[in-house]
């Protein structure tokens, strides 16, 4: 046999090869483009798997893909690696498009060398409100960067990603949200944390599932990177629905943090136990701030506007309640979504947040809370009509993850996430250095306030949240544009140096 195999007889092997998977493409039964087109039927199914991959690199222009398109990818990897990121030879933008945002400049900026004067090159932007001082809680926190990492979860994402981004925060100044998941050892690198409460109130429940408040002040008691604490109401790519985190990422590790089976699906309730009308919600803000002293805030999709309304009303009539308020838009990312969930559900960010914040500048509430926004908000331009819009601070999720090296696959949802990000696969994770990615975050992280000054500068601010709706003007209709407090009906108020 061996002998016959040697020259060139194995050949053979080749057509009886592909004369039985002819065979067998012919006689299953589950497939039909293989029965009918034997053989050729698996390159079909096999440039289907990679469609995206050549759509990314061979078909898609610069500006055309989902959810973020290449020049905005390249922004992130530059500014993450240290490289070179501007642009040359003009915008490549549809200016006169409507929708279309213009920031406009001062003629006499903000100069450069007073800044430079009053605070070195530093590139570092602090929040002007902080958090908790409102309602006088025994530990408030002033986020020492208006751009902080968002919620993602140990297990949505692997050990690696959530170390490379804890300690970006630390590098990078800014604080890193845990997700729902709870606090993981990879948490612990030194970057200031908020602690999210989901449904699943992961991290602080009995084994029945149940919220157990002393458990919740045990775990930010003996954490002290824990500086605030997020109610999860909804997110922007999911609200109604639970966090769901599959199965085939459950490893041992994340069922023992979690307290459920491992291998099998984790699915978050769609509803807290613990409250379900506005007064009770305000009742367990308060109880974990009493207990905790950390300032306590909500996180939230915006859809129907009843909730909102009467928490603008009841906080203001009984002078408590969250901290914050971080509002996702329905552009928000996720781990894993159903389709319809994360197409249609929520509204997007420019127009829940503008019904949000108008509901509690009626009740004259707007200037008593810190405003979060969130949803694909990881470039400087859009930080800017948010912050002119009401926000104090911003979140980043996606692009935080571009930064550590995410390539845009969108396989999250299969644990096959192929530069080691978003999967509990340990040959995918290995190749994701914490060490090196963590200096990519930081980088991004410096980038983007430094380029977010310079905006404020060039309008004639100081300071980011300075910008009003008086300072971004839209395209609304041919050879038209209207200024962002027109097309949203209010002003931020005015926030002072």
């Amino acid at each position: 046999m061996v002998a016959w195999l040697s020259g060139w007889n194995w050949l053979w092997l080749i057509p009886i090869g592909l004369l039985l998977v002819a065979l067998y493409d012919i006689f299953q039964k589950k497939h039909t483009i293989l029965h009918n087109f034997p053989i050729v039927g698996h390159l079909r199914y096999w440039l289907e798997t990679i469609g995206p991959e050549l759509r990314q690199y061979w078909v898609a222009n610069d500006k055309e893909e989902l959810p973020f398109n290449r020049s905005e990818r390249a922004w992130v990897y530059a500014s993450s690696k240290g490289q070179n990121n501007t642009f040359g030879f003009g915008t490549s933008e549809q200016i006169y498009g409507t929708g279309y945002p213009i920031i406009k400049n001062a003629v006499f900026p903000y100069p450069e060398v007073k800044a430079i004067a009053k605070n070195g090159h530093s590139d570092e932007i602090a929040s002007l409100k902080v958090m908790g001082e409102i309602h006088n809680r025994a530990k408030p926190f002033r986020p020492t960067s208006v751009i902080n990492i968002s919620a993602m979860s140990f297990g949505s994402l692997g050990a690696n990603a959530v170390q490379a981004l804890n300690l970006g925060a630390k590098l990078g100044h800014c604080y890193h949200n845990t997700g729902e998941g709870g606090i993981s050892k990879y948490h612990l690198q030194g970057g200031d944390l908020v602690y999210q409460l989901g449904t699943g109130y992961f991290g602080s429940r009995d084994d029945q599932g149940k919220f157990h408040l002393d458990m919740l002040v045990s775990l930010v008691g003996r954490c002290e990177q824990v500086k605030a604490i997020e109610v999860k109401l909804s997110q922007g790519a999911k609200p109604g629905k639970g966090g769901i985190l599959p199965g085939r990422k459950v490893t041992a590790e994340i069922a023992h943090a979690r307290k459920v089976p491992a291998y099998k699906d984790c699915i978050s309730p769609n509803a807290h136990a613990e409250f379900d009308t506005v007064d009770e919600l305000i009742d367990f803000v308060e109880r974990i701030a009493s207990a905790t002293g950390l300032p306590v805030g909500i996180k939230s999709a915006v859809g129907k506007m009843d909730f909102w309304y009467e928490l603008a009303r009841r906080m203001r009539e009984r002078q408590a309640g969250p901290d914050y308020i971080a509002i996702d838009g329905g552009e928000g990312g996720t781990g894993a979504a159903p389709l319809t969930f994360a197409d249609h559900v929520s509204l997007p960010f420019k127009i829940g947040f503008a019904r949000v914040y108008k509901a509690f500048q009626d009740e004259k509430m707007a200037s008593r809370v810190m405003w979060i926004g969130a949803g694909k908000l990881g470039f400087p331009d859009r930080a800017v009509i948010a912050f002119a819009m009401g926000c104090d601070l911003i979140y980043v999720a996606r692009e935080a993850m571009l930064a550590i090296g995410c390539i845009q696959a969108q396989k999250c949802h299969t644990d096959h996430c192929p530069a080691g990000v978003a999967t509990q696969n340990k040959w995918l994770q290995a190749g994701l250095n914490p060490e090196d990615k963590a200096q990519r975050m930081a980088r991004y992280l410096k980038s983007f306030r430094k380029e977010l000054l310079s905006l404020a500068h060039a309008a004639g601010y100081e300071h980011p949240q300075q910008f009003t709706g008086r300072d971004i003007e839209f395209c609304t209709g041919v050879n038209q544009f209207s200024e962002l407090r027109e097309v949203m009906g209010y002003e931020r108020d005015t926030i002072f140096l």
